[in-house]
């Protein structure tokens, strides 16, 4: 269910790689992300971006911080921007965070904030996967 306020309704957030402004003016997404899984941890993301997209109108301050698994630290904020939503249209908003350290596994939480408000809420599991060793190729036997 998205999230309202009065005039402002966040239809998705979507945590993706990369986000590229096409000259259409239209976003192409690389790498949309449920799930962070990683060999071995801590790991650090050259890049993660956050997608919002907005309905309603008016001119807000958003910002995103992402928060740790106890949801006491934040490993990532950004600072407010505007958005400017015109009636009966919607606007993207686009958070890239760099060199972003993942330390443990846990449920991360994506935090999107209107006017210092907290707003809505993402889930992103960053996990550790034991990666199975390679099963040896008959082709590799000696006889």
């Amino acid at each position: 269910m998205p999230e309202t306020s009065k005039n402002l309704q966040l239809l998705y957030t979507i945590v993706c790689e990369d986000v590229r402004i096409e000259m259409t003016r239209n976003l192409s997404l690389m790498g949309i992300l449920h799930v962070i899984q990683v060999p071995k941890l801590p790991v650090m993301l050259l890049k993660l971006a956050v997608v919002n997209h907005w309905r309603g109108h008016g001119r807000y301050l958003t910002e995103s911080r992402i928060l740790a698994p106890d949801r006491s630290r934040s490993i990532a904020a950004s600072h407010p921007s505007p958005i400017d939503v015109p009636e009966r249209g919607g606007a993207d908003n686009v958070t890239v965070f760099t060199n972003l350290t993942f330390n443990e596994a846990g449920v991360y939480v994506v935090q999107t904030l209107v006017d210092s408000s907290l707003f809505a809420e993402h889930v992103l599991p960053v996990v550790e996967v034991q990666q199975a060793a390679p099963v040896p190729d008959a082709s590799d036997a000696i006889n």
